[in-house]
């Protein structure tokens, strides 16, 4: 996601599935135009064989010049950071400001977890002519014995959408699990970032540990490291109102 400075301009489209609203006291302090971006073999964006940092960072510049974003205040959730962070690095020029949301600038969880992960997604089996309800309710029976965690399970299931009275999975399966090293995986650099950086995690998560700050500081010297306490990995979910209140927070006054 980024965000840009302007004098309360309206989002250039509207969400494709239905978020929180920001509770009233952070509508009225919010004065930038918003822009959320779904990484490619995600959401909306194209399917490509593809799959590594360098690429993503890539396309969210290529998006910035045919936006006319000068420069932006980048926030990115676990792939996302470290995409977002990927393009920090890179491109510090294009990045005012940085929120990496519960990850960090290291190798994260063994490839193995999210391999079984994406296994399982493969092998869901869903017939023809379900409600939408009942067809996330098999799809949700059907990945509880790999992924036990229900958050964890309802943040697959966004994925699950309905083409042509068929029920399949919006993502790219097939790239992300050839790609599962290199998104595991972050990539090498040397320079670090010179603008102000937020490390947000959930108390309960692994994703930004104390093993993790020495890295943490060297790429990014700048960081304000910070848990949210009762969250797990999906921050944005678990603790809404706590999570708004800190990346407002992080923000630069109006």
């Amino acid at each position: 996601m980024m965000l840009r400075r302007l004098p309360r301009a309206p989002a250039p489209a509207p969400p494709r599935r239905p978020r929180p609203p920001l509770p009233p006291a952070a509508a009225r302090s919010v004065v930038t135009q918003v822009v959320t971006v779904d990484a490619r073999n995600h959401g909306g964006s194209p399917h490509s064989p593809l799959m590594t940092y360098e690429a993503m960072s890539l396309d969210v510049q290529h998006l910035l010049t045919r936006l006319g974003i000068a420069k932006c205040i980048l926030l990115g959730h676990s792939m996302g950071g470290k995409t977002a962070m990927t393009l920090a690095l890179q491109r510090p020029d294009l990045v005012e400001r940085l929120i990496s949301v519960d990850i960090s600038p290291v190798t994260t969880a063994p490839v193995s977890e999210f391999s079984a992960y994406v296994s399982a997604m493969k092998s869901v089996k869903i017939p023809d002519g379900l409600s939408r309800s009942a067809a996330r309710q098999l799809a949700d029976d059907q990945l509880c014995p790999v992924v036990q965690l229900p958050q964890l399970r309802q943040f697959l299931l966004t994925n699950l959408v309905e083409v042509e009275g068929r029920y399949v999975w919006r993502v790219n399966l097939e790239a992300i699990s050839q790609h599962l090293a290199d998104i595991m995986n972050f990539p090498v650099f040397h320079k670090p970032y010179p603008g102000p950086a937020l490390f947000l995690g959930g108390s309960n998560s692994p994703y930004i540990s104390s093993k993790d700050y020495p890295e943490i500081q060297r790429l990014f010297p700048k960081a304000d490291i910070q848990h949210i306490e009762g969250a797990g990995h999906i921050v944005h979910q678990d603790k809404f109102e706590e999570f708004i209140a800190a990346v407002l927070n992080f923000l630069p006054p109006p």
